[in-house]
């Protein structure tokens, strides 16, 4: 059983709105180049690999890429 609590994990206070910085953050998580597209098509890449080995190392690329999505 677990508990879910929301609450930040730094402090921060928000002293006027930045408009472009909000645009930048999303287009890295989000967009074309962000960490989430990234992991995607190392997930993907994986299931045309040869080789086990080919396969786990993308795994663990593709799930470290998720990995900074979640956690920043």
């Amino acid at each position: 059983m677990w508990a879910y609590e929301k609450k930040l994990q730094y402090p921060i206070n928000i002293k006027k709105r930045d408009l472009k910085m909000a645009q930048t953050i999303l287009t890295q998580y989000g967009g074309p180049n962000g960490e989430l597209a990234a992991a995607l098509r190392y997930l993907n890449q994986r299931y045309t690999m040869p080789d086990d080995k080919g396969k786990a190392l993308l795994t663990d690329i593709g799930t470290e890429e998720l990995e900074h999505r979640c956690y920043q």
